[in-house]
């Protein structure tokens, strides 16, 4: 009997456990492809992403013990629910498409900016002018304003992509990952920041 109420007690615990992280959990990896499509979209498929390292499986052979065997069987059955709940992220709302579409555009004004590097990606995920001399007198005003707009639309598109998937808490997380991946992304040549310091591609 006290074998049962352990295997009850186990299950009823893991059940619990798996509900709470399909709700809570951010899929980070499916956020990663997600932004890997929108940069591509705004800045074109001359920029390649990065491949990602494969992260290391952990070793389960301490944990197939007979006395664990069930509660192994139950946890194979609740990981493709969790694999489900992350495989996709939405990114495809009138909000998102429009943001894209406005980034795009900008984007063929702030190339040159990023080449020459007037401009350069934040660790934030956000952009800055970065050499003001690298920039014509008669430009600064207007490279200026696009800096601004960028940097209105990429928060907007961070906010908008954790509303889309019904997950407003998701927002920093979000903007995270667009952080490593527009860096990632970037262009040889780019300049970007790191640690506080500027590095260029």
């Amino acid at each position: 009997m006290s074998v049962f109420k352990w295997l009850t007690g186990t299950v009823s615990g893991l059940m619990l456990v798996s509900c709470v992280t399909i709700n809570i959990y951010f899929p980070a990896a499916a956020a990663e492809k997600a932004a890997d499509r929108i940069i591509e979209d705004v800045w074109g498929p001359e920029t390649q992403p990065q491949p990602n390292a494969e992260p290391e499986q952990q070793n389960s052979s301490s944990l197939t013990t007979p006395q664990h065997g069930f509660a192994l069987s139950v946890l194979n059955w609740l990981v493709p629910e969790v694999q489900a709940a992350e495989a996709n992220i939405n990114i495809d709302s009138p909000a998102i498409n429009a943001l894209k579409a406005q980034m795009k555009s900008r984007h063929d004004q702030l190339e040159a900016f990023y080449n020459s590097g007037a401009v350069g990606l934040t660790d934030d995920g956000l952009v800055t002018v970065r050499d003001t001399k690298a920039v014509a007198l008669k430009d600064r005003n207007n490279l200026n304003g696009l800096v601004a707009d960028e940097n209105k639309d990429r928060k907007a598109l961070y906010a908008e992509i954790a509303r889309a998937n019904g997950h407003p808490e998701w927002q920093d997380d979000i903007q995270n990952t667009f952080a490593k991946r527009w860096i990632s992304n970037a262009a040889k040549g780019w300049w970007y920041q790191q640690g506080g310091s500027w590095k260029q591609k």
